[in-house]
């Protein structure tokens, strides 16, 4: 857990297809529209580091793309998402926690190996988890091409519904933040309003608490 911060963490997670890099555009539109300091941020990340692991997914497997994956998150952690919360951003991540629980898991590793790898990853402010029928996700993922390995076919998209379900499990009995929101007939502009109130009413409620702090 990290310490308290003048920015937010907020992290969005969720089946390939279910639309988390539409929303983390969106809101962050949104909310820098309304005045907000805002950064968007994604994992694996841009350094590096994180593009070994982004495109390196047909190199790399099980352990040694779990540990990658998850030095990745540490190295982002300290060189990008802590000094921008530090500056008072509300820091919106593409990816985090739960797609590792997911993922690896698919990859071979066990989910206790995942959490051991990353118990000192930051808590964030609020989780978003995206969910979606199985079937509207593939087919998203047919349409606008796949992502890699991951992302294969029904069969492929149902294994990952099914592990998200676990992964919100285990967050959720660590005290996580989490916030599931269905996509399957939801319209992004709608959910990017729906989670930009939401973001919005935290943000307001901590600088008024810091204000008669």
């Amino acid at each position: 857990m990290r310490p308290q911060q003048p920015g937010m963490l907020v992290t969005v997670d969720g089946l390939g297809g279910a639309g988390k890099s539409t929303l983390v555009q969106l809101v962050t539109e949104r909310l820098t529209e309304r005045g907000y300091p805002v950064h968007a941020t994604t994992e694996p990340s841009r350094a590096p580091l994180g593009e070994i692991a982004r495109y390196g997914t047909n190199t790399y497997h099980g352990l040694a793309l779990a540990c990658l994956v998850a030095a990745d998150r540490y190295h982002h952690l300290d060189s990008e998402i802590r000094p921008q919360l530090r500056g008072g951003f509300i820091v919106l991540c593409d990816r985090y926690m739960a797609s590792s629980l997911v993922l690896q898991r698919m990859d071979g590793v066990p989910a206790d190996y995942v959490q051991a790898l990353n118990v000192h990853a930051d808590i964030p402010d609020l989780a978003v988890v995206l969910t979606a029928d199985p079937a509207v996700t593939a087919e998203r993922i047919r349409v606008r091409g796949s992502h890699g390995r991951f992302e294969n076919g029904l069969n492929t998209s149902r294994t990952e519904a099914e592990l998200y379900q676990d992964a919100i499990t285990r967050l959720d009995e660590l005290g996580w933040p989490l916030w599931l929101l269905d996509t399957s007939a939801v319209a992004p502009e709608a959910l990017a309003e729906q989670v930009t109130a939401r973001i919005t009413e935290l943000a307001d409620d901590r600088s008024a608490s810091a204000a008669t702090a």
